[in-house]
């Protein structure tokens, strides 16, 4: 085969997937069915868990750099903003960046490790035997097919692969189709500018390059009908029949309406076929998650995909793509639903409610931090293998810091294999005595193809973590174990227990790979 994958669709989904693929050693082909990348960006915002993934590859810097910092975030458009300030995460903030820059971003990651994209091309179906894919292609000058050993789609809403693999699509039609603009504002509101009441409800977010989207919906965007497309004057009209003002808007570059048709994927992998972003799940585009929850299910199945082409997964790996990541897109439904409930109506018991809830954000810290730390998906945690595994476990590791005064746990993750984080010198236990003045790491020997040992300090470690003497994280980010046994015996017997779950006893590395160690 040519390709151990591929990928159909190369939005900033399809593009992610293939970077952790070649970083897993995976040879990858992404088939584009755009020549360019579309300049009308639909996603504007990177939210703070995405900005911490693309952190841990070392890619985010340019990010940081173009995109434009929002400290706070809306929940269905309240008028209580959500404060992201607070939020434990190096990164308290989203960027506004359009999806086109995104999409250059992620493309250049991908090509520079070595992925293949073809534009132009689109997968337009497939056959599957027992050991690969035969995946059919059109091509400007006819079609031709590609043999691998999985294709996954990324291929949107109306996803080919999907509706080829026979995988249901089941949900709710749209009835409401809200509107945004593009466009030049000569006389823009305040920054982070929303409103809401009985006329309609508006945010205007800054955009690079000195124009502004305008997103909006009114009490006429109740409809199953299709209008016309947007023009400027309607958008005009919408605009100033809430504010009384048109902030003098000109120069459109994108005009458009988007409906809530909500929909989940039956299932995320059927066989060799599986599925991620839009083309697993749809929704109203409330809060600027999509995108988002897309590049975090590629986070999710490109190390498992990656491990199992390569020997190194245990039985079920991959099968736990659907399982963790499934029950994400149904909260992403719930959510989502929820928050176009509050934003489509405008009878006084609906802006009452609104009021109760703005009111809640702004007395009830706590309450506002968790609908904060769900709309990053900061707050997500895939189930714990057991009833008795450690609280933390399954969570997403934050970004500690070490004494070494070395980058954080975040840049130190590893895409081919698992991190063991061996504290033992940080948190004493027994048994063990020191060597020169020092403690050996009690995991020190544990480094093995796919597994690397961090020995180290954890520099002012939260209160959650100050009894854990080792932890294995995965390289999403995700907790896999945490080790809290103060005898330095039964510390390395489970460590080498909760190892048998997640390495294979003995396999053939693809690479050959040689164990690694590193020192914090």
């Amino acid at each position: 085969m040519e390709q151990q994958v591929v990928i159909a669709g190369g939005g900033p989904v399809g593009l992610w997937l293939a970077a952790e693929l070649r970083l897993g050693g995976v040879s990858v082909t992404v088939v584009e069915e755009r020549s360019d990348v579309d300049p009308r960006s639909k996603a504007l915002t990177v939210h703070p868990r995405t900005i911490e993934i693309l952190a841990s590859r070392g890619v985010h810097k340019p990010f940081l750099a173009e995109g434009l910092r929002i400290p706070s975030g809306h929940f269905a458009m309240l008028d209580e903003r959500l404060d992201f300030t607070e939020l434990d995460t190096p990164f308290p903030y989203t960027l506004a960046l359009p999806q086109a820059r995104t999409e250059e971003l992620l493309e250049e990651h991908a090509l520079a490790l070595g992925a293949t994209i073809v534009r132009g091309h689109r997968v337009s179906g497939f056959t599957e035997d027992a050991g690969s894919v035969t995946v059919q292609v059109q091509g400007p000058n006819g079609s031709y097919e590609l043999r691998a050993a999985y294709l996954v789609g990324c291929d949107g809403t109306r996803s080919t692969v999907r509706a080829a693999a026979g995988i249901d699509f089941p949900g709710t039609p749209s009835t409401v189709l809200g509107w945004l603009g593009d466009v030049v504002l000569d006389r823009p509101p305040r920054p982070g500018f929303g409103l809401f009441g009985p006329r309609g409800g508006l945010l205007v977010a800054p955009l690079p390059g000195g124009r502004h989207r305008l997103v909006g919906i009114s009490p006429d965007s109740r409809t199953t009908q299709a209008p016309p497309d947007l023009t400027l004057e309607e958008l005009r009209t919408k605009v100033v029949t809430m504010t009384g003002e048109d902030y003098g808007m000109r120069d459109p570059v994108w005009l458009s309406r988007f409906g809530n048709a909500t929909r989940l994927a039956a299932t995320y992998r059927r066989g060799r076929i599986l599925l991620a972003g839009d083309a697993a799940h749809q929704h109203f585009p409330t809060g600027g998650v999509g995108m988002n929850v897309g590049i975090q299910d590629a986070h999710n199945l490109g190390w498992k995909l990656a491990a199992t082409l390569g020997g190194r997964a245990p039985d079920g790996l991959l099968d736990s793509y659907h399982s963790e990541r499934h029950p994400i897109g149904a909260q992403l439904m719930e959510h989502s639903r929820a928050q176009t409930a509050l934003m489509t109506g405008f009878t006084p018991e609906s802006l009452d409610l609104r009021s109760f809830l703005s009111g809640m954000i702004a007395t009830q810290p706590a309450f506002g931090r968790a609908l904060a730390e769900r709309l990053t998906a900061l707050a997500v945690a895939y189930p714990a293998p057991d009833a008795t595994a450690h609280p933390l476990t399954g969570g997403r590791a934050p970004d500690l810091a070490f004494t070494d005064s070395g980058s954080g746990l975040h840049g130190r993750l590893r895409a081919d294999g698992y991190l063991l984080l061996d504290l033992t010198d940080g948190v004493p236990g027994q048994g063990r005595r020191p060597e020169n003045g020092h403690r050996a790491g009690v995991l020190a020997d544990r480094a093995r193809p796919g597994l690397t040992v961090l020995t180290g300090t954890l520099d002012r470690p939260p209160a959650a973590w100050a009894a854990v003497r080792a932890a294995l994280i995965r390289p999403d980010g995700h907790i896999a174990w945490v080790g809290t046994d103060r005898d330095d015996a039964a510390l390395a017997a489970a460590a080498d227990r909760a190892l048998a779950t997640t390495h294979r006893a003995t396999h053939r590395s693809m690479h050959g790979a040689t164990p690694r160690s590193a020192a914090g």
